[in-house]
């Protein structure tokens, strides 16, 4: 079993079972997770599913890319150095990742 905790900014958390294999951010959007837009659908071409990696977790995921490092910098709330894009991080068995969503996307 895989599980993702999104918590939004005012601090409430959500815990979703995920399926191996798919996108956190997929994850989020089939759940009906507030705080991740998604406009893309998970193309990276944009950056609504900026997410804050739990620092003690940031460094067990794999490394991004140079796209997704380039297009969280044009994240609506500043990135930090645990920002991802949770389309860009895979679903993998065991997970038991938390996440902060910002407070906005737009």
């Amino acid at each position: 079993m895989s599980t993702i905790h999104f918590i939004d900014h005012a601090g409430k958390t959500r815990t979703i079972e995920a399926t191996v294999g798919d996108s956190v951010m997929e994850t989020a959007v089939r759940n009906g997770v507030p705080g991740i837009v998604a406009e893309c659908g998970g193309s990276l071409s944009c950056a609504t599913c900026h997410v804050f990696v739990d620092p003690a977790q940031y460094d067990a995921l794999p490394p991004m890319e140079e796209m997704e490092d380039e297009m969280l910098w044009g994240a609506a709330v500043d990135r930090e150095d645990c920002s991802r894009l949770s389309c860009q991080i895979k679903v993998t068995e065991g997970m038991d990742l938390s996440l902060t969503t910002p407070e906005t996307q737009v």
